[in-house]
């Protein structure tokens, strides 16, 4: 589609359980430009299952052959919203289950796939990043299962710490930003917002989203704030260090529009707790930038937060599982990212390089020109 190259091998792409619908959205985009290039208009989709027996036990079996495919397997290890029977109860897929079934999908092709390359938007287990003291290291023997199991090319978004990578350094291991698809949703969504450094900043909640609060301040031309966390190194509370205040550093937020940019939603907990010390610093509006919207603690509290006036909107992809509940929130955006993940297939495909589609500042240029005007 993309150059007159041959392709790798026939595209094939499995939406593990849970992703069938960005999966049907990225094979549509897939074939109407094949249709627009001459093509037939196949669908690269390949139908698979995952059955399950009454103890829990599964197996994976794809129901056509994959011999000389290229073969993408899309995986959305943290959908909640998928359950399976054991013991006759009804049973949430946990990440570890997820994982396990895209490993025993990966089984069955038998290693006859041409190419194997896994899309999984978040990593699993990829806040396991880095040892403090005697712990696992649970991503990076994930990313070695998976590259020893065949896979070529792993393709994941934000990753939380994309050094991870170093545990396969043989291997092709692609971190996507979300870059241009945030803001230009932004753009569509707050018409009279005006991208000026005296009317608008870029907030990181944490000294850990530097890099990327860098980057969209630096393609935006805004000024950039952080806070960093001061916690209690004394107690440990669900696993982790409990935050005693968040500390902000940069210029005065009187009357500005703030973004405050993030990788990941969880509990949530943390990014509330800095909308309010925003609002209590004069802030205007707050619009919240995340990859991926967990919410695992539900979403009565930015509900709250909506009607308090903290937050204007919360955008988030669809790379991950989006529960009906969210979707029809009024501070919720959701940006669709199924139009990219095509591009990334295509390209792969007929193996040339990402590099134009990994680097979005000259598209991001041209959007925000397009708004000065």
């Amino acid at each position: 589609m993309l150059t007159d190259n041959p392709q790798i091998g026939r595209p094939g792409l499995i939406g593990m359980r849970g992703c069938e619908p960005l999966a049907a959205q990225i094979d549509e985009y897939l074939r109407s430009w094949n249709i627009r290039d001459g093509g037939d208009g196949r669908s690269i989709l390949l139908p698979y299952v995952c059955p399950r027996f009454s103890t829990g036990e599964a197996k994976g079996m794809i129901r056509e052959s994959v011999r000389g495919y290229d073969l993408y397997i899309l995986a959305d290890v943290f959908n909640y919203g998928v359950t399976y029977k054991m013991y006759e109860m009804e049973v949430p897929m946990s990440p570890d289950d997820h994982f396990q079934d895209l490993k025993r999908i990966i089984a069955a092709t038998n290693g006859k796939a041409r190419r194997l390359t896994v899309i999984m938007p978040l990593l699993y287990e990829g806040r396991q990043h880095r040892r403090f003291a005697r712990e696992s290291l649970d991503c990076a023997l994930a990313l070695q299962e998976l590259t020893a199991m065949g896979v070529h090319n792993i393709i994941t978004f934000d990753a939380h710490d994309a050094r991870v990578q170093n545990a396969i350094p043989l291997h092709g291991f692609e971190n996507v930003r979300t870059t241009y698809q945030m803001i230009r949703a932004l753009l569509n969504t707050a018409e009279d917002l005006e991208i000026d450094r005296n009317r608008i900043m870029i907030v990181s909640p944490d000294e850990g989203g530097m890099a990327s609060c860098i980057y969209y301040a630096t393609v935006m031309g805004l000024d950039l704030g952080m806070f960093y966390k001061r916690r209690d190194y004394t107690k440990v509370i669900d696993g982790r260090n409990p935050i005693v205040s968040h500390e902000f550093l940069g210029e005065r937020l009187d009357g500005k529009d703030v973004i405050v940019v993030d990788d990941i939603i969880a509990s949530g907990e943390s990014v509330l707790s800095i909308l309010k010390r925003i609002k209590d610093l004069g802030a205007h509006r707050i619009f919240v930038f995340a990859t991926f919207g967990q919410f695992c603690s539900g979403l009565d509290a930015f509900d709250r937060a909506y009607e308090d006036g903290l937050v204007e909107r919360v955008y988030t992809t669809n790379l991950i599982y989006q529960p009906q509940a969210l979707l029809s929130r009024k501070w919720y955006c959701s940006v669709d990212m199924s139009k990219y993940i095509a591009y990334i297939v295509s390209t792969l495909n007929f193996d040339q390089s990402l590099s134009h589609l990994l680097d979005p500042s000259a598209r991001i240029e041209k959007v925000l020109s397009s708004k000065r005007k």
